[in-house]
């Protein structure tokens, strides 16, 4: 899979530019907040309809502009495929492949992209709320349904709260027990589909962080507080039925739902320990490096097309050996668009089929 050409028009500072997209390896570099995590954002934003950086698509829109427009051209097991999007402040939204209209689930099957940026080196000591988004964002990768899945629960899991709010102290056990038995439904789904794809990457994922630490012995748990080893979609969801029946009195009193994906964590360790509490900061470097590079290979082996790797600004924050076995570990099939603040962190062999580009207030030159 090969992105060989991006126009972005009032994408956030990004009034109108146009890049030439056709070599395997792109350098942008320029200064902060000058837009190239713009371009990568646009990027990840036609692979999914996510940003990574805001869940308000206004966001999104120059502050001078009415309209956002984002047109790609993209070559897939050797055809062309034209993706535009577009988007208002009245929040009309257009989807286009190769100039049809088409729906958000078709639109998100075409361009696959990994992204890796500074906020995903603090992935370990955020929140679980984090860890839930790296991980659901990865899965949407492999199994476009899986976001319909999350915002069908979202959905289900919002009305159940506002029914437990509103009838404070009067509350129809018949209608609670309709609400818990879709979202045992929905969200048992959601908890088999994350644990397989988290058993999936691990055993990627240990291998290469075993690579670059030499030593050290990565596990990775899914954390839920009403399972202990069960893997069937059936165990899975007589256990969240019972939990919701155990947690009921106490739902009632808080008004609201109490267990759940929703409430979910992935454990880290490392030779036994958690990595978020005893590991040191080029530990957990470590790891998010080695599930990036897994993220490539599942995503590759599980759709037969390879993603293109988004590096925004990540190289400064890696010390020499990281860098080195990053830059080493992709594949010369991969398509990877970097950001830098400069070509200092680049050797010069490296940079000999790179195509740079410079952009500085949102407009690009050929360095």
């Amino acid at each position: 899979m090969r992105l060989e050409e991006l126009k972005l028009t009032d994408y956030r500072n990004c009034r109108n530019i146009e890049l030439d997209m056709k070599s395997s390896k792109i350098l942008i570099i320029g200064k902060n907040a000058q837009g190239k995590t713009n371009i990568l954002e646009s990027i990840y934003f036609l692979s999914c309809l996510k940003s990574p950086r805001t869940s308000n698509n206004i966001e999104l829109i120059n502050f001078d502009a009415e309209k956002l427009e984002i047109f790609s051209n993209i070559v897939k097991s050797s055809t062309e495929i034209e993706l535009d999007y577009s988007y208002t402040r009245d929040k009309t939204r257009e989807l286009c492949i190769n100039k049809v209209k088409t729906r958000p689930k078709d639109f998100k099957q075409v361009l696959k992209t990994v992204l890796f940026s500074t906020s995903d080196l603090a992935l370990l000591r955020g929140n679980p709320s984090d860890r839930r988004d790296w991980l659901d964002r990865a899965i949407s990768q492999v199994y476009p349904a899986y976001d319909d899945r999350l915002s069908k629960y979202d959905k289900i899991r919002v009305q159940k709260n506002n029914f437990l709010k509103d009838n404070y102290g009067q509350i129809d056990e018949t209608l609670l027990e309709v609400f818990n038995e879709q979202l045992v439904i929905t969200g048992a789904n959601i908890i088999f589909l994350r644990k397989k794809f988290l058993r999936e990457i691990e055993v990627l994922a240990k291998e290469k962080h075993y690579n670059i630490s030499s030593s050290e012995k990565l596990e990775i748990k899914y954390d839920c507080s009403f399972l202990d080893d069960e893997e069937e979609i059936e165990d899975i969801a007589q256990r969240f039925k019972q939990s919701l029946e155990e947690r009921k009195v106490e739902e009632i009193r808080r008004g609201q739902c109490c267990a759940g994906p929703h409430r979910d964590d992935i454990i880290f360790t490392i030779n036994g320990s958690d990595a978020s509490k005893f590991a040191s900061q080029g530990q957990q470097r470590t790891i998010v490096l080695a599930l990036k590079l897994s993220e490539l290979d599942i995503i590759t082996s599980k759709t037969g097309d390879e993603p293109i790797l988004l590096l925004d600004d990540v190289l400064a924050e890696l010390d020499d050996m990281r860098q080195n076995y990053l830059l080493k570990a992709i594949r010369s099939e991969i398509q990877t668009i970097i950001t830098s603040v400069d070509t200092l962190l680049f050797d010069e062999k490296f940079l000999e089929n790179v195509k740079i580009y410079k952009i500085e207030n949102g407009r690009l030159s050929l360095n």
